[in-house]
């Protein structure tokens, strides 16, 4: 089976679930209303709750999910072969993250733009809702520690992504001024902030910047991290029009063009050129490495982010759902966002699979589990740019890494706000009231701490970083049975929401099971990492059991409203 083959049926399923399923959602079981007051207009404050352009947030949630992880997954799972990660990808999107996605910021929309977590003590309990805040911190701290940790390694391994990487930030603040303070039209602004974006990445192709190796007193890599996590905490504490909203949006638009560019690069070099990109990696890998894991569970972790995802849940209730103007707009931004995520998925298996030129070279990457990752996805995809658009190698990697690097520092940063949120929460449940700036400060001071825990070259950013997938996949069975316990108080269908929770929750905690194993390992003791596992096993369970029994209570109880907001509803009950 050829490139184009494989992408031709991917991308169909991927318009079917967004015109077909998506719609079944939205209009029979999220039954999302136009006339429902969102929290963007009821509890505007013009810093986090911002009434927004359903493109410009899809940007926003689009980018924002979409960091290294959708690349990074699927570029290491296929080397159990193309078939099983094509399949989990596809399917996975479809009816496992859109739901997700979209239920998860129907919830928050609903209960005054309260994040997942607050969401937990709702609807599954107050005694879970502590260890569901464990779990999410844990999380989000994963996401910024490790993120600043892949970007920093490709601004030092393609130097050339460096000026379009930092100048993305000035086109931002230049986009926010012109759309919300000039009152300028989209398109216009649009076109303009992408041609200058990659008019920066033709710069940049020309103009690498090496740092060299004492800078300010600092090797290139604690500067770039340090660098990263400042312009974090500050893009975190603006209001969301001045820098997130512009900045997700633009990027968004910039790499949506990038994904064009690399499916426009399978079909030109199939239909009109003689290197056609032929499929060079088995579809079932039968000759494994030693050392690697079985396919099931451990694809279904492998792959988080670009099949199903907790930290999209987490962005949805966090920050967009604090930005939507129309509830049905909820639809385009979640379930939408969750195709975009998808689509960068399945360009990277194209990348790895069919970019790679022969079998020997594609063996000789994936010799051992774990190998692949962003840097199989830049060198497959700027083969596959070169061959089927004719552009410079070069100029291909400098595509491909900033856009690498654009969706991790639009996680990074999100994240970081997110994670002022969790704080704010904590803080809440012990009753102390934590300001945005404390809560940034101890954000930074915990993030920079796990960053350089083992060097100041950022070592520790990766510590614990295999409990990602686990952890993520198991928040994400913990958000959907949030979803499903409000479609149960409202006599709606919920098994679009239990099936896939049932399914996630029990590979992924088979798979922490396993990785509990792995860390006690004779030759790969890592007890640290085996402490972590237990938590997040121990409160996992617990909340799952949480979950069960508000599952019960929500059938045996009268049905709540329709089409009402459900804090007024739990006000009414306490009355």
């Amino acid at each position: 089976m050829g490139s184009l083959v494989l992408m031709i049926i991917g991308l169909a399923m991927f318009a079917a679930g967004y015109l077909i399923y998506s719609k079944y959602l939205a209009k029979r079981v999220f039954k999302l209303s136009s006339s429902f007051q969102t929290p963007a207009h009821e509890l505007k404050d013009g810093v986090d709750y911002v009434p927004t352009n359903k493109f410009i947030l899809w940007g926003h949630h689009f980018t924002s999910v979409a960091g290294a992880a959708p690349i990074v997954g699927p570029a290491i799972a296929v080397i159990w072969g193309w078939g099983p990660a094509f399949l989990w990808v596809t399917l996975g999107t479809v009816f496992f993250a859109g739901m997700h996605d979209l239920g998860t910021l129907w919830a928050s929309l609903r209960n005054k733009g309260k994040s997942i977590g607050a969401l937990s003590g709702r609807y599954i309990g107050k005694r879970g809702a502590n260890l569901f805040l464990i779990v999410i911190f844990l999380l989000l701290l994963m996401v910024i520690a490790a993120f600043a940790v892949v970007i920093k390694n490709l601004l030092i391994s393609t130097p050339t992504s460096v000026i379009p990487t930092w100048g993305a930030i000035v086109v931002a603040l230049l986009v926010g001024v012109a759309v919300y303070r000039m009152r300028w039209p989209l398109i216009p602004v649009t076109v303009v902030g992408v041609v200058v974006l990659y008019a920066l990445i033709v710069l940049g192709d020309a103009v690498p910047v090496v740092l060299p190796e004492s800078f300010l007193g600092m090797t290139p890599a604690t500067f770039w991290i340090l660098a990263l996590f400042i312009y974090g905490a500050i893009a975190s504490l603006l209001p969301v029009w001045v820098l997130l909203q512009p900045r997700d949006y633009i990027n968004g638009v910039q790499l949506f063009v990038g994904l064009i560019l690399l499916f426009g690069s399978v079909l030109i070099a199939t239909l009109f050129t003689a290197n056609k990109p032929e499929i060079v990696a088995p579809m079932f890998n039968t000759d494994l490495p030693a050392g690697t894991p079985s396919l099931v569970p451990l694809l279904f972790v492998t792959i988080a982010c670009g099949a199903i995802s907790g930290f999209h849940g987490m962005v949805s209730s966090g920050t967009s759902s604090k930005q939507i103007d129309k509830e049905t707009d909820a639809r385009f931004v979640g379930y939408f966002g969750a195709v975009g995520e998808g689509l960068l998925s399945l360009g990277t298996i194209l990348a790895v699979i069919g970019g790679i030129q022969s079998v020997g070279a594609w063996e000789e990457i994936y010799s051992e589990f774990g190998a692949g990752g962003v840097e199989a996805f830049v060198q497959g995809g700027g083969a596959l740019m070169e061959n089927g658009l004719g552009l410079p190698a070069s100029l291909s990697a400098t595509v491909l890494a900033t856009m690498a690097v654009l969706f991790a520092a639009t996680t990074m940063d999100t994240g970081m706000r997110l994670l002022r949120y969790v704080v704010q929460e904590i803080g809440q449940t012990m009753k102390l009231r934590i300001t945005k700036i404390p809560a940034t400060l101890i954000v930074v001071v915990v993030g920079l701490g796990l960053t350089f825990s083992q060097g100041l070259g950022g070592e520790g950013g990766l510590r614990i970083w295999p409990l990602f997938g686990t952890t993520n996949q198991l928040l994400a069975s913990l958000s959907l049975s949030i979803i499903a316990v409000m479609l149960m108080r409202k006599r709606r269908n919920p098994w679009p929401a239990i099936i896939p929770l049932v399914l996630v929750f029990v590979l992924s905690f088979w798979a922490a099971i396993e990785q509990l194993f792995s860390f006690t390992a004779a030759g790969n003791q890592d007890w640290l990492l085996f402490a972590i596992d237990v938590v997040i096993i121990i409160a996992s369970v617990w909340v799952a059991v949480e979950a069960v029994m508000a599952m019960r209570r929500a059938m045996q109880d009268p049905p709540e409203p329709e089409n009402e907001d459900a804090e007024l509803v739990a006000e009414r009950e306490a009355v």
